[in-house]
């Protein structure tokens, strides 16, 4: 159907944007939930996320394998939104995986052929300075080549600033 990108800094509104342009596709509405709550603060912004979408949305807690997750789900839902690319990036990092930049393009490729509108939210990490150890920098770089093959292959982009949504595509 169609893939949406929606970019920008931390606490920028992309989540709230991404739920608005999730329930104008229809009522069948999928909500990729890739946070894993590993403490209780990330439980409660899970909490408070989850409050904030409502019950109209299907969840699915997924930390990694959100390619084969749109593949098999997809079909079952006008909108399928994603939040967010960067946490699973992390998750990918986190859980020792070499072949990170293979999913991303799986990633990419099975929401740009999903039968739903897939709306993918991500961070902009590469506007501060360049991080001082070797991890840091290189999820900073995968994060800056996933959302550069994410948005080419993107309908819609959109890039958050102060709770304003700018259409970039």
């Amino acid at each position: 159907m169609s893939l949406t990108l929606i970019g920008g800094g931390a606490r920028s509104g992309k989540s709230r944007h991404a739920v608005k342009l999730a329930r104008q596709c229809g009522s069948r509405l999928a909500f990729v939930a890739t946070a894993q709550a590993h403490d209780d603060e990330m439980r409660e912004r899970i909490a408070r996320h989850r409050a904030e979408r409502g019950s109209e949305f299907t969840t699915f807690e997924e930390p990694i394998a959100i390619a084969r997750l749109i593949a098999a789900e997809a079909g079952r839902f006008d909108a399928m939104l994603v939040d967010c690319l960067t946490l699973w990036l992390s998750n990918m990092l986190c859980a020792g995986m070499s072949d990170i930049e293979d999913e991303c393009r799986r990633l990419v490729d099975a929401s740009a052929a999903s039968p739903a509108r897939v709306l993918l939210v991500t961070n902009e990490v590469g506007c501060g300075i360049v991080p001082e150890n070797a991890l840091a920098r290189q999820f900073r770089d995968l994060a800056g080549s996933l959302n550069q093959m994410a948005a080419e292959a993107a309908d819609e982009v959109y890039w958050l600033a102060f709770g304003i949504p700018l259409k970039v595509k």
